[in-house]
Formats: structure tokens, sequence, C-alpha cells
């Protein structure tokens, strides 16, 4: 008796030891305790380190996240009816990436004129320049002039895609869509003034929210916070002082962009559906299964599957049974997506993407996530001590060409900002990096320069070869035309899709 007494009481010890230390190790795991230093997160009374590690990526609106992994870029075109070999076959990495379901549509866009008036009431020229070409529908022998006045505002042209942007326009875009997300997630949480209060208080337009600049402390104050900002763990803080929101909390979304030629090509094709045990089954020339534009699933039999010109003088198909159905453009979730979710990675609308155009970027290239177009730039500060950030008129930080490749040691930062002409400049733009051509030439000899952009996908007005997703064609940036729009993307962070998920 007195052994099993010993032996159940032995059992209990050990049981509640081990559930003693699981639950220290659970607590470690949470992020309560360095596990470097066993120094406590998140205590104001150690300096207060804020971890948080409850903080779950998610994509911001409109978005959808694409798992990435390799392909082979180009490897979709099967021929090159232009001989422009301009997308030769090389495999790549592409990282996981988010981005829009669909193209950005004319309702959208209506948005963000609504909001630059309502903003910047006085201001005639920021409004002017947002304003899509609509002149782009005029053509000397079709009668496309209705298209000019209705086609943005008519709302029954509101889920179609918005066109008549530019590259720089589409970019513009997305950095007022990353700063207006940014802001509704602050004020809905109430760590701004929420939208009544801000509206019964008539704050003065023109004030406008930027993400950089709040991240630096710099959009703060009566009349701007809210009543449910973080507290303020510092040293030496006063008691339930208050902070604004930093990028370690994980609150604020990362910036919306145009995406990569990579990422957009990788996402148009959606493999996703065509692996098996880490392999790719069968290849694909469009965005969906088969080597035709007609649907094969017995419900819509012969139907094309995306809004392309499929002959000459043939946008739509007969009256009575109508084809791909689209005139002109559809809305923007017409047709089945892809395996990805993403809908008209073919056809409709071509769509911008980040990449400056060169034919043989196949030729120099990173084999994990392919750009080119970079030109690195750094924010300008007003006051460099107190890191104080300059701002244009717009309330958005000022950039300027980066000074470095890398960190600089602190006594050449002391040596570049006394002006000291021995201090090394640094070649920031590199958008022709490695280009064998003589830079001088650039759009005098070729219509190619450091401002071609590449557009993709094919369009309402396209042949079916142009909705491969593998073709590739340029434009200015600072042109638009009625067959191009585009769609947003953003960066992942970390790997939603990673080990264990």
């Amino acid at each position: 008796m007195n052994y099993l007494r010993f032996v159940i009481t032995s059992t209990a010890l050990v049981v509640a030891s081990s559930l003693l230390m699981t639950s220290c190790k659970s607590k470690s795991r949470r992020g309560d305790v360095s596990a470097k230093t066993g120094v406590r997160y998140n205590d104001p009374y150690n300096g207060g380190l804020q971890i948080n590690r409850k903080i779950k990526e998610s994509p911001g609106p409109g978005l959808i996240g694409i798992e990435g992994g390799t392909f082979v870029m180009g490897g979709s075109l099967n021929e090159d009816l232009a001989f422009s070999h301009d997308n030769l076959r090389r495999r790549v990495t592409v990282a996981s990436f988010y981005i829009d379901e669909t193209e950005v549509s004319n309702a959208d866009w209506l948005e963000y004129l609504h909001w630059i008036a309502q903003n910047y009431p006085q201001d005639g020229k920021l409004y002017y320049d947002a304003l899509p070409d609509s002149l782009v529908w005029r053509n000397p022998l079709s009668y496309n002039e209705p298209y000019v006045n209705f086609y943005l505002r008519h709302p029954s042209f509101q889920d179609y895609p918005v066109v008549g942007v530019s590259w720089e326009q589409a970019n513009a875009y997305c950095q007022w869509r990353t700063d207006r997300v940014n802001e509704h997630i602050l004020r809905q949480r109430g760590i701004l003034m929420d939208y009544k209060t801000l509206n019964e208080q008539q704050q003065q337009a023109g004030q406008a929210f930027n993400t950089e600049i709040y991240l630096n402390g710099q959009i703060q104050g009566e009349g701007i916070d809210g009543k449910n900002m973080p507290k303020d763990n510092k040293i030496g803080a006063q008691k339930d002082a208050r902070r604004t929101v930093r990028m370690e909390d994980g609150i604020l979304k990362q910036p919306y962009r145009l995406p990569t030629e990579a990422e957009w090509e990788y996402a148009a094709l959606g493999l996703i559906g065509n692996t098996y045990d880490g392999n790719i089954e069968t290849s694909k020339a469009y965005p969906w299964n088969g080597l035709g534009v007609r649907d094969g699933s017995r419900k819509n039999q012969g139907r094309m599957m995306a809004n392309f010109k499929i002959t000459g003088g043939n946008n739509m198909g007969v009256a009575g049974d109508l084809n791909d159905g689209g005139d002109i453009t559809v809305p923007v979730r017409s047709y089945k997506p892809n395996d990805f979710g993403l809908y008209n990675m073919a056809g409709n609308v071509n769509e911008w993407v980040s990449d400056v155009y060169r034919q043989l970027s196949f030729e120099d290239f990173e084999d994990f996530n392919p750009f080119r177009g970079h030109i690195f730039m750094d924010n300008q500060y007003e006051n460099a001590e107190t890191r104080t950030l300059a701002k244009d008129k717009y309330g958005r930080p000022i950039k300027v060409p980066a000074k470095a490749p890398r960190k600089q040691t602190w006594e050449e930062l002391q040596a570049a900002k006394a002006g000291d002409p021995n201090n090394t400049t640094y070649d920031y733009d590199v958008r022709g990096f490695k280009d064998e051509e003589q830079q001088a030439l650039y759009g005098k000899t070729t219509l190619v320069n450091d401002k071609s952009r590449v557009f993709k996908g094919g369009s309402w007005n396209d042949r079916a070869y142009w909705l491969n997703p593998a073709t590739r064609r340029y434009m200015q940036q600072n042109e638009s035309n009625a067959m191009t729009g585009f769609r947003c993307a953003m960066t992942m962070v970390g790997n939603v899709f990673g080990p264990g998920k």
C-alpha cells in the first residue's frame, strides 16, 4: 500500500513538473521572454522592448495571396511571331506575394479622384494630373466619341477596368492606396481620430495622411490622436503615456505597388493547379489549361475564355449568340478566374508591370525575384539630427538619389554631410545595369529608353497570341491607350505558405 502511494505520488510530481516545464516553454514560445537574454519583453520597468507575437500576416483589401515558387519565365511561349526573341526561357524563383484579384476599375479610380477633390479642392493641377486620358478613345475612322464622356463616369461602366492611365499615374494610385488603407486601419482602431469626430471638428483639407511620415512620428498631437493609441513603455515615460504605431507593431500594411514582370507572369500562368508531388505535370499556353481559347466544359463548351479580338472585324461574336461578349472591355470579374483565383489575367486590358523594357532582359537577370528598373532613392531629412523627414506640399516624403550602395560608416556619413569632395558618389540609377548598348543612343537610334515600361496580358482589341503570359510589349511610362490598365501588388512579409503552415 505504501509502495502504491509512493508510486502515485511520484507520478503526480513528475506530471506536475512536466506541466510546469511545458508551461514555462509555452510562455517562452509566446514571446514573453527573450530566448537569448532572459529579459522580459513588453515590460515598462526594463526598457519595454515591445515584441508582438500575435500578429498574423494578412493581405490588404482587394488582394489575394500568391504562393511563390520556381517556374520557367518565357516558357509558355510556343512561337515568337515578331521574332523579337525578348523573353527566352530561363528558370527563376518568385517569392510569395499578394496581387489584386481584379484589375483596378473605374469605380476604384473615381474614389481616388473624389478623395483628391475633397482634400485638395483648390489644387487643380493635382486633380488634372490624376485624370485618365479619356481622349484615348478617339479614332479618326471609328465612332468611339461617346466613350470619351461616358466610359469613366457613367455608372454602367463603373465595374469596367480603368483605361487611359499611364504607368506614372498607376504608381501614384498605388501610393495613394497605401496611405488610404493604413489611415483607415488606424481610424477604425481609434489610434487616429475617428472619421465622425474628424468631420465634426471640420479638420482642414490638405492635411493628408502619409504612411512613411506617420511611422517617423511626424503625424501626432491634439486633433490627430485617437483614444486607443498603444501604451508607451519606454523608461521615463509618464503613467498612461501613449505613442504612435510603429512598424514593429505589425498593424500597418506594406506599400501597394505594381507587380514585377516575373510576378505578373507567374501569377497569370497559375501553375499551382498543375503540380503534383513537387512537379509541374502539364504546362500552359494561357492562364487556363489546354492549347485553345475556348471552354472545354460541357456547360460552356465552345465559349471564349477571355475578352479579345477573335478575328479581324470580330470583337464579340454574332448577335443572338455572342461569344466573348465584349465589344470593348467587360466588367473586371468576367469569365472564370485562373487557379490562383485571379480574373482577366488574359484579355480585357493589358496591364502595366513595374519593369523597364529591354529586349535582352533574359541575358542579365537574377534568378530570384528578377526585376529590371531599380532607381535607388533615400528620404531627404528636414533635420538630420532629429531625423525629421522633409515633406512636399502634399505631406509626402521627399526622395533624393541614394548616396551609397551600402550602409556607410559613421565617418563616411559625416564626410558626406560636410560635403567632402573626396567622398565618392554612387550611381543610384541602375536600370541599364550591364547593358552593352551605348546609353547615349537610347531614344535616338531606337524607340527603347529608360522610360520604356513593360505591359502584358493582351486586351479586348488584341489577337489571341497576346493572351499568352510570356508575351511582352512596351510603352513610354507617360503614355496611355484604351487597351491598357493595371492591378496592384504587395510584398508578402514573412511567408504565410512557409513550413508548418
